[in-house]
């Protein structure tokens, strides 16, 4: 009796079998390239968006509802990608599909909620210092571990422990590395205030990445490429329509031609920063739904705490800030934490 598990096939001679083993081989690795393109999508979008923010803050950017529709306001780059893929028909014809109101309404929550969780994101950055806001951050891993367990059915082996620790750890490194140069002339009130926002935003990001994946099993009910696109472009929508509406709001729109004219870069430099910025968060947005329905929701954010200390590495080569130990050792147990999740699988 052949074993089914073989993927190497021979033929009757004892030869292997080629035209066998090239059918099953990408069979078999397409899920670890897939893995390994949305992992790409989360570091590059996560980081150089990053330093997009902080570049613009260092040049005289001051707006918390500009940054905050930049984070949703480039959905349109997507919309090609949506037109491109090819419709999946389901393999069980009795497959019942979801209901255009229950996915408009899905969409409208999710949007809803990105939006708040973009302008605490905001308001924390803005009165914390940054070593401050990343210690917060971090316990996004904590909060994704509970939300995970309940909704999710998320089982934990000691490598996912593992790895959640070394991430956390070295997340906590980056709060001992302290910019004497950066000064956060804040009141307590303003720092308690964006303390509290913070770890808010966190929270609720986990819980929105946890609903995220359980909507695509008891709702969406597809995990093509092309769902995941859908996703991002009417939830980005959404979002970006609803912090709109609090950038006219709040009056803050009828300061951006001055802020753009003083832009010590220039204005030029100042729009593309800013486009450049909705850009990759929308790359880093594709990246991590692409790992939650292929993995689960805690793997993309494992893959999103890496990126955490890779950008003090990137502001060395752009903003020539200095490296030492701490920021070393930061990346290694990284790297080592994402090593020890990707052994679990």
């Amino acid at each position: 009796m052949a074993q089914e598990t073989n993927d190497v096939h021979f033929a009757d001679d004892g030869t292997v079998n080629e035209r066998s083993f090239m059918v099953h081989w990408p069979r078999k690795h397409k899920k670890w390239v897939q893995m390994l393109v949305y992992t790409i999508f989360v570091l590059f979008g996560q980081s150089v968006a990053t330093i997009m923010g902080r570049l613009y803050f260092n040049k005289g950017g001051n707006s918390i509802w500009l940054l905050t529709l930049v984070q949703t306001v480039g959905f349109p780059a997507l919309v090609p990608f949506l037109l491109i893929s090819p419709v999946q028909t389901s393999n069980d014809a009795n497959a019942e599909k979801p209901k255009s109101l229950v996915l408009a309404l899905l969409y409208v929550f999710l949007g809803v909620f990105l939006a708040a969780l973009c302008v605490l994101y905001s308001i924390g950055l803005l009165y914390l210092p940054v070593s401050t806001y990343s210690l917060i951050c971090a316990s996004q891993l904590g909060f994704n571990a509970i939300f995970a367990y309940f909704l999710n059915q998320q089982k934990f082996t000691p490598y996912i422990m593992n790895s959640i620790f070394i991430l956390t750890l070295s997340t906590v490194l980056l709060v001992f590395q302290n910019n004497s140069g950066e000064s956060m002339n804040t009141s307590k009130g303003k720092y308690a205030f964006g303390f509290i926002c913070t770890i808010c935003a966190s929270a609720g990001y986990a819980l929105l990445l946890s609903l995220t994946q359980l909507s695509y099993r008891i709702v969406v009910k597809d995990e093509s490429f092309r769902a995941v696109v859908a996703m991002i472009i009417y939830q980005s929508m959404v979002s970006s329509l609803v912090i709109t509406i609090g950038l006219f709001a709040s009056g803050d729109w009828k300061r951006l031609r001055a802020e753009m004219m003083k832009f010590e870069l220039g204005n030029v430099a100042y729009v593309m920063i800013l486009v450049s910025k909705a850009v990759c968060w929308q790359i880093f947005s594709i990246g991590t739904l692409g790992l939650i329905f292929k993995v689960s929701c805690l793997f993309s954010n494992v893959v999103s705490t890496v990126g955490l200390p890779i950008v003090p590495i990137l502001a060395v080569v752009f903003f020539h800030e200095e490296i030492n130990g701490v920021k070393m050792v930061s990346m290694v147990m990284a790297i080592w934490g994402f090593l020890s999740y990707m052994y679990q699988h």
